[in-house]
């Protein structure tokens, strides 16, 4: 990553930015979180306590559900809270309670906050139920105008005794009860602290209240006021909320909320954040970077595809796939490139066909003067002994001998027909006009009628045409060409075979193709000259030319039709003689 670069430049803004930002939200966090937290905490609280006072007067709620509905604002707001009057007189200040009914119909308000908190596993596996018969041994607070009593040790009927006896505290009445449970209300498992002995230390430590309380409270004022708890040093923050009724005693709700779980969630966070810090400024260089390139490889990309356009390569690679600026940039250059690269390809390829074609031009210049030259020659020949035997019938020959000049000249100019009518059916071929009409055929069919139509000239140099199939399968080919290919093939093979000697004609079919092979016994053609066989005017043996006949252009015409056919073909020399291969594919 160079630092002149643009992956550089973004690399390095977008690390600055996030740490700045991060660095900004810590800074927050750490100078703010607490009291932010401490802020939103009391005003939750009060607005719970304002929403419970209001119900609490206006509903004129029986203990039940002043206990129910205490119970719902302590565990949404984790605080505890009590209900006094202005000289400390404790109303109701623990809503979790076992009521209990007295053999003489007397009711008594056990409260289980403490004891639940000091007692929790033996008093939950008691599993008290309505109806159950307790023993209560507990202590009696004299500023409390109810039948509450705090226990101290608690027995089921039939069970174990739950708590430790009397210690005596003077300042409370100790006393004991028996009856049936008629009613309770039980915290679950994550509401049992110790709350409710902090709210019992906070009530003595307010009451009596101080004039400036006492003065607020009965304006109406709820009083706010942070409070440590002196054993542990806990902090605290006390709400009082006055009660507006038409009760001739004033009353008031009276709540403390601890403050240490926000200090030391805030000491955790502080920790927190540090490791977090380290572990985000990897994670903010790692994501910086991954940015950064995934933002400018499309730019790269472009820059590359424009270097290379600029050395005349317009082979680009698939353009950026991106909706955006980039994305219409990288599709206008790839289409701009396409386009030059097309142009540029037909270009070059028009320069190739113009030598293509400059070429072709010379080849066929060359074989039509090749072509001109040999048919001249071929046709000189019978045209000068035609010309010498008919200037001898001109001058009178002797009767005798006519009849032989008129046989010779007879000879030559069918000789000339096939020559003319072979080279226009070669030019025909060579032209590309001629369609071919294939349709299924056995090979060894039309060999058995071509050799039919030879039978004389095999017999003139005493010949056999042997034809051996082999698992032979159809083939798809033109008929009438076809013929024409094995008749010239055979008619070839004869005039270069020995005399007396055997034509081998095989025919084996394959899955992939069918081969047509002749041989015959006869004079090698050298291994320089095989693929020339199939040329025009080719002979094996030029000095033979006039004794073995033929035109020349035999096997250039079997040439053009296996072309059409799409088959492969060859000459090769064997043993005793010479062996033409035809490959028909499936």
């Amino acid at each position: 990553m160079k630092k002149q670069g643009v992956t550089f430049k973004l690399f390095a803004v977008t690390v600055s930015f996030f740490l700045c930002f991060y660095g900004l939200f810590t800074l927050g966090q750490l100078l703010f979180f607490e009291n932010f937290y401490q802020y939103q905490k009391i005003n939750r609280v009060e607005s719970s306590l304002k929403k419970f006072s209001n119900d609490y007067a206006r509903a004129n709620w029986d203990s039940e559900r002043v206990s129910t509905e205490a119970a719902k604002v302590m565990t949404q707001n984790k605080n505890h809270l009590a209900i006094v009057t202005l000289d400390g007189k404790v109303k109701f200040d623990d809503p979790y309670h076992i009521k209990i009914k007295q053999d003489n119909g007397q009711l008594t308000d056990v409260s289980i906050s403490l004891f639940m908190s000091q007692y929790r596993e033996q008093f939950m596996a008691a599993q008290i139920r309505l109806g159950d018969q307790l023993d209560v041994e507990g202590e009696k607070d004299g500023r409390s105008s109810s039948q509450l009593l705090y226990p101290i040790r608690i027995s089921k009927e039939g069970g174990p005794s739950i708590g430790s006896q009397t210690n005596g505290r003077a300042e409370f009445q100790t006393k004991q009860v028996s009856g049936k449970v008629v009613s309770f209300l039980l915290p679950n498992r994550k509401a049992l602290s110790l709350r409710q002995g902090m709210l019992l230390m906070a009530l003595e430590d307010w009451f009596p209240l101080s004039e400036d309380h006492m003065r607020q409270l009965q304006r109406g004022v709820v009083v706010k006021e942070e409070w440590t708890e002196p054993w542990s040093g806990m902090r605290n923050i006390i709400v009082v909320q006055p009660i507006q009724s038409n009760q001739p005693t004033p009353e008031l709700i009276f709540s403390v909320t601890s403050l240490q779980e926000i200090s030391e969630a805030n000491e955790a966070l502080r920790w927190f954040y540090l490791y977090l810090g380290i572990g985000g400024v990897c994670i903010m260089v790692i994501m910086s970077f991954m940015y950064s390139k995934m933002v400018t490889k499309p730019l790269i990309s472009i820059n590359q595809v424009a270097k290379r356009m600029a050395k005349l390569d317009f082979t680009t690679p698939t353009p950026v796939r991106r909706n955006d600026e980039f994305g219409s940039l990288s599709d206008s250059l790839h289409t701009l490139s396409r386009t030059l690269d097309s142009t540029l390809h037909e270009l070059k390829e028009a320069n190739r066909q113009l030598v293509v074609d400059m070429e072709q031009k010379q080849k066929m210049e060359r074989i039509q003067q090749d072509f001109f030259s040999s048919a001249s020659h071929e046709l000189k020949t019978p045209l000068s002994i035609i010309k010498g035997f008919a200037e001898g019938l001109h001058d009178g020959v002797s009767a005798g001998k006519q009849d032989h000049y008129i046989q010779v000249i007879i000879e030559e100019s069918e000789k000339m027909e096939v020559l003319v009518k072979d080279m226009l059916d070669l030019a025909k071929l060579e032209s590309g006009t001629v369609k071919l009409r294939k349709t299924p055929l056995l090979l060894s069919d039309l060999v058995e009628e071509v050799v039919a139509k030879l039978v004389h000239l095999l017999k003139d140099k005493q010949l056999q045409a042997i034809v051996i199939p082999t698992n032979e399968m159809p083939i798809q080919a033109d008929v009438g060409r076809l013929e024409q290919v094995i008749f010239n093939m055979i008619v070839n093979a004869i005039r270069y075979a020995e005399l007396g000697s055997s034509i081998m004609i095989r025919i084996q079919s394959s899955k992939e193709s069918t081969m047509f092979a002749i041989e015959n016994k006869g004079i090698h053609i050298p291994e320089e000259q095989l693929e020339l066989v199939w040329e025009r005017f080719y002979r094996a043996e030029p000095s033979r030319n006039r004794e073995m006949g033929g035109t020349g252009i035999g096997l250039s015409i079997v040439k053009h039709i296996l072309d059409l056919h799409r088959c492969r073909y060859a000459a090769e020399n064997i043993h005793e003689g010479v062996r033409f291969v035809v490959w028909f594919e499936d």
